[in-house]
């Protein structure tokens, strides 16, 4: 594959929208995440919302494209497993971790991705590592100053950033081989059905307190409108619209723009949840809005891509 470097291509208006809107809707769904683990385990509420988000995709591939009929390769069930161990670290370590130091550790993946990109021969310009040094202050402010001490709970949030990022990474991959709601639609149900099978098995084991299925049920009941929220806005939506981005934004730039997140997770907490916004969270948001005005110039030296045309793979 022969590298090249695409300028303005990769941070086209349309795909830099679509990286905001999603982030937009992974910010208010914190609100609807925090809400379901008040009634569910983090790794049910997972297999239910990845559940809901695939069969949302579901039905949009057999509209969309009736007659295809695409592989699970070995890859898409990698880009599943990664996107599993992310959310199920994440929502874990949230249990013993506050929710400030939980969304700024998680943000973190926004240095990670460069990192990683090092191995993939990425280089980043002088335009995204000042959007960095921006980003990463301004997640810490707008968390209000988010404790990083040495706790399970910051251990288990900060090892889900880096397989954030590697999630990040991986997508700039595969989604130059498949259909954009073909990729979404695989790493949803994998990622669902590991999530249920680990929640099974940590129940049948007594590593998670066991569940009878009419607690179960009322426990779902309650969280029916965190679960529908996240798994059709924050999975069926959110994440497709990442997908369908990656294709023209590189992986450093994307991760920058996705940090917006805690800008809209700000604004759901006061709206929903009556939170207030201080002087620092309003600092932050200025400084992580600032980061992503900056990623999205357009640089001669953006990290070389390869050509398009000779990677893609055309499926069903």
């Amino acid at each position: 594959m022969k590298a090249r470097s695409v300028p303005a291509e990769r941070n086209s208006v349309v795909p830099i929208l679509e990286l905001v809107l999603a982030s937009a809707i992974w910010g208010f769904a914190f609100v609807a995440q925090r809400k379901g683990n008040e009634s569910l385990h983090p790794l049910f509420f997972n297999a239910l919302r990845f559940g809901i988000g695939s069969l949302f995709l579901l039905i949009l591939i057999i509209i969309k494209t009736p007659r295809s009929k695409p592989k699970l390769k070995a890859d898409l069930l990698l880009l599943g497993f990664i996107l599993f161990i992310a959310s199920a670290l994440q929502q874990v370590g949230l249990l013993w971790t506050s929710a400030g130091s939980g969304g700024f550790i998680t943000g973190l993946y926004v240095v990670f991705i460069p990192l990683i990109g090092i191995f993939k021969k990425q280089k980043q310009s002088k335009l995204i590592i000042a959007s960095i040094l921006l980003a990463v202050p301004g997640l810490w402010l707008i968390n209000s100053g988010a404790s990083v001490d040495a706790t399970l709970g910051n251990f288990l949030v900060l090892i889900s950033a880096i397989f954030w990022a590697m999630h990040v990474q991986y997508i700039d991959t595969v989604v130059q081989r498949y259909p954009s709601f073909w990729v979404a639609f695989c790493q949803y149900s994998i990622c669902a059905v590991i999530s249920f099978v680990v929640w099974l098995i940590g129940t049948a084991l007594k590593v998670i307190n066991p569940i009878t299925i009419t607690v179960l049920s009322a426990n779902i009941s309650k969280a029916i409108i965190p679960i529908l929220y996240s798994g059709i806005g924050s999975v069926g939506i959110a994440y497709t619209l990442q997908l369908h981005a990656q294709k023209k934004v590189a992986p450093a730039p994307a991760g920058i723009i996705l940090c917006m997140e805690a800008v809209f997770a700000l604004l759901g907490g006061w709206l929903l949840l009556n939170e207030p916004i201080t002087w620092y969270s309003i600092g932050g948001a200025a400084l992580l809005f600032t980061a992503m005005l900056i990623s999205t110039i357009p640089s001669e030296k953006l990290d070389p891509i390869p050509d398009r045309k000779k990677c893609t793979k055309t499926t069903g």
